[in-house]
This record gives structure tokens, C-alpha cells and sequence, in this order.
């Protein structure tokens, strides 16, 4: 149902292997997607993957430092300079409206289409619905900067036709099915059979949380708790995090990893990395330190590298950077 497309993957600074944040979400069966986080650079990685800015739906931000923002600009001018015209959500911190306004005045920025901006602080209570099938609804985390999560959640509703009633009334298969399928009443044996006493509507969602910068994933708990897919940073390791101190405000792969198993999540995307992970050594310490203290599968993303989480909420890497150590992972495969 959903469909992750990781455009950067790096802490602080892109490095030749790794940008700087950004992360498109699709949908199944639909053009549109959105954006989280826009880091210098992500409009590139926007076009290597093959994205297109017309369909793109929404960009949430997740706080204001510059490796998740400061590309935004840039790409909102080069989709007016494309010729998009239909409005554009931005789901963000009140200070990127007010550094985008601030922009707009001194660099004579025109967007030929509406910016619908929505304050993240309004839907810590409330989610909004993006679309029929999508919505969005935040989470305050902790840094050094306010800093929060999105909640998305992906809804599908089918109908269902009584197959079995139909048999036993002798309804042949075919067009009658079809038109019952339709919502279409037909006639039977002198009989008007009604096609809502034939149906039944099943709804099937899924659950994905996209954090930003965070030193405290015990702040996601409760919302977790219906989560099939957490994507969290893990910026260092623990050694290397208790060297650094606390002032960063940035998770370790074994906080992640504590609290992903403390919370059962069963599956879990780490990303965010500090540039001394970025080779094949640097990843693999990432990866021991999760095994130890988490039992589910979980992968440490790269650049455009994609995911597709299905309608059971199962994960699956769909397509990965050619790198050894991007491979999925489970203490018990």
C-alpha cells in the first residue's frame, strides 16, 4: 500500500555515497507521493529517481535544521519553473513558513501555484486527511530544536461479493455477478435482487511512522503501538555517542534497537547516519549493535533504495543501492 523511496540518508552533511534527508512515500496504484524532509540537494535525487514534481502531493518537514530543509526552497521554485499550477500542502514547523515568506521577498521567489501550509503543532491531536486513502497525523520528539514525527496511515476499502449466497440461489456467474460487483441491482427469477444485501465492505490500513531527529524513541511509544514500520535515524553508535555527549540530541543504534524491542515493532528502517558509517565497516557496526538488543527485521537504508509495505503490513526491499551491507536483517535468519 505504501511505497519508500529514500532520496538521502546521511546525518549533518551528504557525503559521495549518502545526501542529506529526504524520503518520497507513495501509494499503490497512484501517481502522487509525498515528500518528507528536503535536504540540500534532494530535487537531484528527485530526478535520478525518476520522481515528478507535478505529482507531487505534500512535503512535511520534520524541524528546521539544514539537512532536512534547506533544499526545500529550491525545489519549490523548480516546480513553478515546470509549469506545476495545482496547490501544494506543506505540513511543517511555523518557522519554515516564515523562512519561505522571508526568501520569497528577498530573492523575488514566484510560485505560479498555492502553498497550503499546515502548522505540525495542529495535528498532534487531530490527523489530516491528505486524501481518500491517506493521513497525516504528527508527533513531538526530542532535540535540539522542536522536532517531530508523521504518522501515515494508508486506508483500502473493497467490496465484497457473497459469493456462496449467490450460488445458492442459483445466480450464474458472469454479467449478474459483475453488475452486483458494480452496486447495480439486477433481476432474477422475477425477483429484483438488491446489490447492497450482496456486499460487504472490508478495509484494510497500514501504519508507518517517519521520525525526525530524535534522542528520546521511547517518546513514540504510544503511537507505535499500531505501528507495522517505524524509519527512525540512528546517527551513531552507542561508544561513539557516549565520546560525543548528549548535546547532539541524537539516537544510538542501540537506543533504537532497546526501545523498537521493548515497544514489539516488527519492523524497523534505520537512517540518519553519521559519515563514519558510510562505508561497508562503518554499516556493519551499525548493524551488530541493532542484532544485539533487536529481534526484528530491520534494514539500514541507503540512497534509493525502496521499500514496499503491503496490505498485511509486511515490509519488503523492492529495489537496493549496490552495496553488500544495505542487505535486510533478522537476528533470526
Amino acid at each position: 500500500m505504501l511505497n519508500f523511496t529514500f532520496l538521502g540518508t546521511s546525518s549533518g552533511v551528504p557525503t559521495l555515497s549518502r545526501n542529506v534527508s529526504g524520503l518520497a512515500i507513495g501509494l499503490d496504484k497512484s501517481k502522487d507521493w509525498i515528500l518528507v524532509d528536503a535536504g540540500e540537494g534532494t530535487q537531484q535525487r528527485i530526478q535520478q529517481a525518476r520522481l515528478s514534481l507535478q505529482q507531487l502531493k505534500a512535503i512535511c518537514i520534520t524541524h528546521v535544521h539544514g539537512d532536512h530543509c534547506y533544499g526545500l526552497i529550491g525545489l519549490l521554485a523548480s516546480a513553478g519553473m515546470n509549469a506545476r499550477k495545482q496547490a501544494l500542502t506543506l505540513i511543517a514547523p511555523q518557522a519554515i513558513q516564515d523562512w519561505l515568506n522571508i526568501t520569497a521577498q528577498l530573492t523575488d521567489l514566484y510560485l505560479p501555484y498555492p502553498i497550503e501550509f499546515i502548522d505540525v503543532e495542529t495535528l498532534l491531536e487531530q490527523p489530516h486527511q491528505l486524501s481518500e486513502m491517506l493521513s497525516i497525523q504528527t508527533h513531538r520528539l526530542h532535540h535540539r530544536v522542536p522536532s517531530y514525527a508523521f504518522s501515515l496511515r494508508a486506508s483500502r476499502s473493497q467490496q465484497k461479493l457473497d459469493s456462496e449466497a449467490l450460488k445458492t440461489l442459483g445466480v450464474p456467474k458472469g454479467k449478474a455477478w459483475g453488475d452486483l460487483q458494480n452496486g447495480q441491482d439486477i433481476e432474477f427469477n422475477g425477483q429484483i435482487l438488491n446489490s447492497q444485501q450482496f456486499l460487504s465492505t472490508s478495509t484494510q490500513q497500514v501504519h508507518a511512522i517517519v521520525a525526525g531527529d530524535n534522542d528520546q524513541p521511547e517518546l513514540l511509544h504510544t503511537a507505535c503501538a499500531t505501528a507495522d514500520v517505524l524509519i527512525h535515524e540512528a546517527t551513531y553508535t552507542q561508544d561513539v555517542l557516549d565520546k560525543v555527549g548528549t548535546a547532539p540530541m541524537h539516537s544510538s543504534a542501540k537506543m533504537l534497537a532497546t526501545f523498537a524491542e521493548q515497544a514489539q515493532l516488527a519492523q524497523l528502517i534505520l537512517t540518519h547516519l553519521s559519515a563514519r558509517y558510510h562505508d561497508a565497516k562503518g554499516s556493519e557496526k551499525i548493524k551488530k549493535e541493532v542484532q544485539q538488543f533487536y529481534s526484528g527485521k530491520f534494514w539500514l537504508a541507503h540512497d534509493f533504495d525502496q521499500y514496499h509495505l503491503d496490505a498485511d503490513g509486511k515490509l519488503t526491499q523492492t529495489a537496493q543501492a549496490q552495496h553488500a551491507f544495505a542487505q535486510p536483517t533478522s537476528t533470526d535468519e
